[in-house]
């Protein structure tokens, strides 16, 4: 009994050592990414000795600018469909925040190993002055919603509205968080986060982000994956992960008297609804839109529908 055991045990060993090395997926340069994820009108400008991926579309004559920033382990092309319809009137800046997407770690002049959010609101503040654009309005989903509103707090003079679509940045007792950031965050274990990424990992994450996973693309679970694997993110997200402060700032939310639309997932599982909620009670004045079958990406996972009170709070016709 104890010899099979014994065997039983080297096979278990042998079959993961196996799986392992089939689901190896090592760092990706950015230059064999730029074709398929970066077609006009992507951009690419150095911001303190940074090359950020960036995307600046519709009228250059807008005096306020729409700013939008993504969430974790996603990248400028989540705000494809609301770009789409805002672009034909207002001037729409997306960009990847380093870490993400194309722009990939902190280098130049910036701390290669500080994520903190303060950092990336200071970060998109100079992206915005490469651009020379003063006054804006910002909107950002998760980590891009706690960007969006650390900027407003910093640079209250600059923004003049903003949109939080299922925003970090309030303490979070629970969540279900996908394996592949609980991994990459974990001491002992983040190795294996840089080493390995089998793609029906990012498809399980992605399911665990929308209200309904039927309606996931190949092209989606493609671009998650294979920006994912750009040259230097996975380790950068291991070190953002570690770094998050479960809302030490939320107090600074308060201080915010900018208009404020919230837009919130009714099945988000990662920040659970009662979040929006806190976010509106913190928020003197502050809209909240719930769309009830939506996860933590609305915005993506149906942007026609979701970018309707958008427009309404821009005054847009």
């Amino acid at each position: 009994m104890k010899a099979f055991a014994i065997k039983a045990i080297g096979i278990l060993l042998m079959l993961t050592a196996l799986a392992l090395t089939l689901s190896r997926a090592p760092d990706r340069a950015v230059e064999t990414l730029v074709a398929r994820w970066a077609p006009p009108p992507s951009d690419f400008i150095e911001v303190k000795g940074l090359v950020v991926h960036v995307r600046d579309e519709g009228p250059r004559d807008d005096p306020l600018p729409v700013v939008l920033i993504h969430g974790t382990s996603a990248s400028l092309h989540t705000w494809e469909g609301w770009v789409k319809v805002l672009k034909t009137q207002r001037r729409v800046i997306t960009l990847d925040l380093p870490a993400f997407g194309l722009t990939g770690p902190f280098a130049g002049q910036y701390k290669t190993d500080d994520y903190r959010g303060d950092t990336y609101a200071r970060f998109v503040l100079d992206v915005l002055d490469q651009l020379q654009v003063q006054r804006f309005v910002v909107g950002g989903n998760s980590l891009g919603g706690e960007v969006a509103w650390r900027m407003a707090f910093i640079a209250h003079d600059r923004v003049e509205r903003l949109i939080l679509v299922d925003s970090a940045g309030l303490p979070i007792e629970r969540a279900s968080v996908p394996l592949g950031w609980w991994i990459a965050r974990t001491p002992g274990l983040s190795w294996l986060a840089e080493e390995v990424l089998p793609r029906a990992l990012v498809a399980q994450g992605l399911a665990k982000v929308v209200g309904h996973p039927e309606r996931i693309t190949a092209e989606q679970v493609d671009r998650y994956f294979e920006l994912t694997l750009r040259q230097g993110n996975r380790r950068a997200l291991g070190q953002r992960l570690r770094q998050m402060d479960n809302g030490e700032d939320a107090a600074r939310l308060k201080n915010l008297t900018l208009p404020t639309l919230i837009l919130w997932g009714g099945q988000d599982r990662l920040f659970i609804p009662e979040l929006a909620k806190r976010f509106q009670a913190s928020i003197a004045g502050s809209q909240l839109v719930m769309f009830d079958d939506l996860g933590h990406i609305p915005h993506e996972e149906d942007p026609a529908r979701t970018v309707v009170p958008v427009r309404e709070f821009l005054g847009l016709k």
